[in-house]
């Protein structure tokens, strides 16, 4: 599929993760491909200032605990010490070898890259900020996400560290507030925490991790509060005051009026997508509050022109984003066998300590959703391997099918969850039931032996609804 009535077959707006998969899917195709980003810095948002300098100083903060705690297995480590700077200097070490291998990746790639921002001047056109436009006859959007306003414009006088800028610390503040109780609050509350900082955790809804089920979030509150961490849910931000010497936020919490302070808030209330300087209107895209709304094979309002990403606004993951940008390209290639994206084996992560993964059907969307299900769980501490590595915290628990037994979804909330999902997802790629499962041969003693015994419990719930 290639027409000479535009400069492009396809134009690709944004070159992070789900921008990058559309434009080398569609080169693979044969579409000419033109992919455009007028950044500071190409790499997107995982690379630069997501997913992994957030996991590199979660590595570090981890090897810290761990050392920190060594009496527990009669290591006597004489003093423990660290050097923030160098932390930090490794993270971006790290980084700048990830974010080269991309850039050489955008410079070598045989789409044109565009070193610009660009918005629609109608459906088929874009304005670039280098003077110059390009049409095109089809059109992908993966600008991604950008920290969400504040809910309370006061804030602003308190000029909060965000997840962009505590990635440039250069020293560690003594105490902090942090506004969230989502994926990117939490974790970065543990690595300060962990580095000694004195952290308040403040959530508005009753539970941290709101989007995962009501008994894993309350694994990690727990965590966090034996950690030292102190946690607020069920909260109500009422206002902001600043002295010479700290930060307040004021807050209602269970019919109080709180004071807190601190040296620095982080805000940590999420992100929307970066949606707003492209001129969707010229080009007929509808949005959704602050998101464009795409079908299951990422198409727009309008059909020519797909989404990808973060700026979709349901799912900002990773994986997802790569999903979503090579199903976009493959479609506008073959659009004569239409692909969909499959969210049945959605996975979700959260690196905190402990962990908290998950994948499919979860109890709270089943309930939602008024789907009969079976389910069983097991603790990590009642656990051989577990046990030995002094886990406290965390359980699995699997979802099934009441007729079938086919495994539905899986929680693992304790040591290497992110890992540990994986088995579930592949069990239920394979649509395997709780009793194939359960027989699995598993080596001992290791953390996946685990998911047999919430298997083998639903194993026999089943034969017995089956009777």
């Amino acid at each position: 599929m290639s027409s000479k009535e535009f400069d492009f077959d396809v134009a690709i707006l944004g070159a992070g993760s789900g921008g990058f998969a559309a434009a080398r899917t569609a080169v693979a195709a044969g579409l000419r491909t033109a992919l455009i980003d007028g950044a500071q810095e190409l790499g997107g948002l995982c690379i630069l200032r997501g997913c992994m300098p957030t996991k590199a100083l979660l590595y570090a903060a981890e090897v810290l605990h761990l050392t920190n705690n060594g009496p527990t297995w009669g290591i006597q480590p004489k003093s423990v010490s660290f050097d923030f700077k160098r932390v930090m200097e490794r993270k971006d070490e790290v980084i700048k070898d990830f974010a080269d291998y991309r850039r050489h990746q955008l410079d070598r790639g045989k789409f044109k890259l565009i070193r610009a921002m660009g918005h629609f001047q109608d459906s088929r056109t874009l304005k670039l900020s280098n003077g110059d436009t390009l049409t095109s006859g089809h059109f992908v959007i993966a600008t991604g996400s950008v920290i969400a306003p504040s809910p309370l414009p006061e804030l602003g006088s308190l000029d909060c560290l965000t997840s962009d800028t505590a990635l440039k610390l250069e020293q560690l503040p003594r105490s902090m507030i942090v506004l969230g109780g989502g994926a990117v609050a939490l974790e970065f509350a543990q690595f300060f925490a962990r580095f000694g900082v004195r952290v308040t955790v403040v959530q508005r809804s009753n539970h941290v991790l709101k989007g995962f089920d009501e008994d894993a979030a309350t694994e990690v509150e727990n965590a966090f509060r034996d950690e030292g961490i102190e946690v607020y849910t069920g909260t109500r931000l009422i206002g902001v005051r600043r002295t010479q010497d700290s930060k307040e936020i004021v807050i209602e919490h269970q019919g109080n009026t709180i004071g807190l302070q601190a040296e620095e808030v982080f805000y940590a209330l999420g992100r929307v997508p970066n949606i707003a300087s492209l001129a969707l209107q010229s080009a007929g895209v509808a949005v959704d509050g602050n998101r464009i709304v795409t079908n299951a094979h990422m198409q727009s309002s309008a059909p020519h022109i797909y989404a990808a990403g973060d700026c979709t606004g349901l799912h900002e993951i990773v994986h997802v984003a790569i999903q979503q940008g090579e199903i976009a390209a493959r479609n506008i290639a073959r659009p004569e066998h239409p692909q969909e994206i499959d969210m049945r084996l959605l996975i979700e992560v959260v690196f905190t300590d402990p962990q908290i993964a998950s994948v499919g059907l979860s109890e709270r969307a089943a309930r939602e959703q008024n789907l009969p299900y079976l389910t069983a769980s097991y603790p990590f501490n009642d656990h051989g391997k577990s046990i030995i590595m002094n886990v406290k915290h965390g359980f699995v628990k699997l979802l099934a099918d009441p007729g079938s037994g086919e495994i539905l979804g899986g929680t693992c909330v304790g040591p290497q969850a992110g890992d540990l999902i994986h088995e579930i997802v592949a069990a239920m790629h394979k649509r395997m039931n709780v009793q194939e499962l359960a027989t699995l041969p598993h080596y001992h003693p290791t953390l996946a032996e685990i998911w047999t015994y919430p298997a083998e419990e639903l194993a026999e719930k089943v034969a017995h609804t089956d009777q």
